[in-house]
Formats: C-alpha cells, structure tokens, sequence
C-alpha cells in the first residue's frame, strides 16, 4: 500500500519538502496534492496560515499487480508449504509498456479453471488495478502453467482447420465463443490466408469468430 503524509509549513515547496524527506523520497517518485496554499500576513503582521499538502508515494503499475498477486495467491493457497509462485517483469511491445507474469506450481488448475475462464478473470482484474489512476495504460498479459502457449498452439490448429472447411465447402464456419484474446489469436492466424477472412460476432460474452470464403474481386 502506497505511503502517504500530510505536512505544514510557510510555503508548499517546504511543505513538500519536509513530507519528501520524512518518506524518504524523490519529487519523481510521489503524487502532491496542495490542501491549503496557505497565505501571507497582511501587512507582514496579523493572519495568514500555513500551506497544507498530501504528498503519496506513487506506485507502478508492476507494483499494483504484484501486490495483487501477493494477496490472491496467499488467499487461495490451501496449505502454508504450497509451492505456488510468480515472475512478473516489465517489456515493451510495439512501444507499449506490457506487464507479463508467469505463475507455476504443483497445483494450480484452480488459477486456470475451466476453458481458461478464471484465468482470464484474474488477468482482467489484474489489468484493471494497474491502470487506476495511471497517466499511461500498460497491458497486463498473465500465464499459469504455460497455458496461454499451449491454448494458443490449439486454437491456430483450430483456426487451421475452420479455414480448410471454408475453402473445400465455399460456406461460413462459426467457431465457438471466446475471450477477445484468443479471439485474437483466430485473425491473426489466418490474416495471411488469401482464401478467407475473419469477423467476429455476436455480443459479450458470447462473442466468437467466423471464417469465412474471401470474396471474389472480380477485375477488368
């Protein structure tokens, strides 16, 4: 949890000052919020009051979602010698700040459940925290047993097949509803395919993809 104090002083620059100091902080690494300006004495002798600040201690977005973790996986731990774990990191991808996390152990289907479907919970959740009050959105990519790789070799498999359905029968193949990333994963697969396309359809969360034959262009 994020360090806060508030603090007095003539002006808001010592205000600010004696609040960095007792934190033990840099101005870049804290959120100021000016209370009071404060004011001068008439006259230089009857009133005025001191400036006021709330200076907090700001927190990354990798912070929030490890301490996120922290707390599910101590919560949803069935015993004190499981061996459930996590490696968070920060990259970038295509200029956009993406937090990737692998959780592993002895037993953590329940972090996956069922068609993924828990995982993707914590994932949006997880997304969620760490784009509160952010200046700048970072995506938040979360794996457990590496089963996003896995899920993903299956669904271009998928996507593979709908597509050879759609060029030998010339019809529309509808594939089953998922997630908008593995959504993904289908257009992706089959974006380099000159003999379909790929529409999503149908609305949230029974959103799903549907191959279908490229239409022919006829030239002259």
């Amino acid at each position: 949890m994020a360090r806060s104090v508030e603090k007095s002083a003539k002006t808001v620059e010592e205000a600010i000052e004696l609040a960095l100091t007792e934190l033990g902080l840099d101005q870049e690494d804290v959120d100021v919020e000016i209370i009071d300006s404060g004011s001068k004495p008439m006259l230089g002798l009857i009133g005025g009051h001191d400036a006021v600040v709330r200076v907090t201690e700001s927190v990354s977005a990798l912070r929030k979602v490890s301490d996120y973790l922290d707390t599910l996986l101590e919560a949803s731990k069935d015993s004190d010698d499981s061996d459930v774990k996590y490696y968070i990191r920060e990259e970038e991808e295509d200029g956009q700040p993406v937090i990737k996390v692998d959780i592993s152990g002895t037993d953590v289907a329940y972090l996956i459940g069922k068609h993924g479907d828990t995982l993707y919970a914590i994932n949006t959740l997880a997304g969620i925290i760490a784009n509160r009050d952010a200046d700048e959105y970072t995506r938040v990519v979360i794996d457990v047993a590496d089963y996003r790789k896995h899920r993903e070799q299956t669904l271009i498999s998928m996507a593979n097949r709908a597509a050879s359905k759609v060029v030998k029968f010339k019809k529309p193949v509808p594939m089953a509803a998922m997630p908008a990333s593995e959504r993904r994963i289908i257009h992706t697969a089959l974006q380099g395919n000159s003999r379909v396309i790929t529409e999503s359809e149908g609305e949230e969360p029974n959103r799903y993809v549907v191959v279908k034959p490229k239409p022919y262009v006829k030239v002259f």
